[in-house]
């Protein structure tokens, strides 16, 4: 089985489409690793039974003790690569995780987030947490961000083809664009907003590292992440007082349903009610 070839039109199949590049990557990477396998015993990929890919999934929970998001990105992927290479509709629905995890986000309070920023001193690390807290921004969607995206004039960010294909618009705030303004004067990127030392997009592992280092020196016990500032963003703008639906449009959220799980926390947070333990 030619698994490099059969990835290759699978990903220019993708492209047409339209998928995103992240979006292209992690089903071109999910399909990848159950191909591999599947070659030991087949030499092509129509030979695959669905009941092999119910055994790799098995394998892959008892062994790796893949999460739901995982599993639920795996089944997508081998069906739309087996949709969109031959055509065929496999029998596999029933191998999708059959509830989402409901967990809580974790956030960091305003004190923490400001601890957090005053202990990034270096000025392009400051312009990234910046970006990632004060415009609630997804990691990929930082490290495609163009230089033609940030409007000064009209105070706005343009967020270009962003998870499910659609475009926005975030605020851009007074202080990020001081910070922006002093970047560009000192670093002079060319195509990408936050651009690597050799130019193109900055790399995401060291995005995650900024944040953690961030963190840790601020004394934060939490798992910190580049997300944990979307989350922040989020929560702080809900206790602020803003209207949830304007909440779901800055995040890009498809439904207000997924956008609703911050009000979980801050319903408790700014309730009135008393735990009983104050009563005695």
């Amino acid at each position: 089985m030619n698994t490099d070839g059969w990835i290759s039109e699978f990903e220019r199949k993708m492209i047409i489409q339209r998928y995103s590049p992240n979006s292209i990557q992690n089903y071109k990477s999910a399909v990848r690793a159950f191909l591999q396998l599947a070659e030991r015993k087949y030499s092509h990929p129509m030979e695959v039974k669905e009941a092999d890919i119910e055994k790799y999934l098995f394998w892959k929970i008892e062994k790796h003790h893949i999460g739901t998001s995982y599993q639920r990105l795996i089944v997508a992927s081998i069906d739309k690569f087996y949709r969109s290479m031959f055509n065929i509709q496999l029998n596999i629905k029933h191998l999708y995780p059959q509830a989402k995890n409901k967990s809580l986000p974790v956030y960091l309070t305003t004190r923490e987030m400001g601890r957090l920023m005053d202990n990034v001193t270096n000025l392009k690390h400051r312009c990234i947490v910046q970006l990632l807290y004060g415009c609630g921004l997804r990691l990929n969607e930082l490290l495609q961000l163009k230089l033609h995206d940030v409007d000064s004039k009209n105070k706005i960010i343009l967020i270009r083809n962003a998870k499910g294909g659609k475009d926005r618009v975030v605020m851009l705030s007074r202080r990020l664009l001081d910070s922006l303004r002093r970047y560009y004067k000192e670093y002079h990127p060319e195509e990408y907003l936050i651009e690597g030392q050799g130019g193109g997009p900055y790399s995401e592992k060291s995005v995650q590292t900024i944040v953690k280092n961030a963190a840790s020196k601020a004394g934060i016990t939490k798992k910190v992440t580049p997300h944990t500032l979307r989350h922040s963003f989020a929560t702080h703008l809900l206790e602020n007082g803003s209207d949830i639906r304007y909440i779901q449009v800055l995040l890009g959220h498809k439904s207000v349903k997924t956008t609703e799980i911050y009000t979980h926390v801050t319903d408790i947070a700014q309730s009135k009610i008393k735990s009983p333990l104050d009563l005695l």
